[in-house]
């Protein structure tokens, strides 16, 4: 166990050897946790956001279809989409 001084604002210097083993460094988002005997704090795992386009949609609608009847309303909400069923590259019930 290790200790650090509180400053200003609350900031934190986190002991370099501590740094260095969990790759912390200048910019380095964290996350800060609530525990029931004081806080957490860890590097934050950040996914990055995939925005979807119409044709990602499509092929998440037209591949998740379970059987013939949901493939059709599928094929209805890409076609909704502005998206041709058929020229999506997809997996059929």
């Amino acid at each position: 166990m290790q200790s650090a001084r509180v400053g200003k604002r609350g900031a934190i210097i986190v002991p370099a050897n501590l740094r260095k083993r969990f790759g912390i460094e200048e910019g380095t988002i964290v996350t800060a946790e609530e525990k029931d005997d004081g806080i957490l704090i860890r590097p934050a795992v950040v996914v990055p956001v995939e925005r979807y386009t119409p044709e990602r949609k499509a092929e998440f609608l037209l591949s998740n279809a379970v059987d013939e009847a949901d493939y059709r309303k599928a094929r209805k909400e890409v076609r909704k989409l502005g998206v041709d069923p058929d020229s999506i590259p997809h997996r059929r019930p």
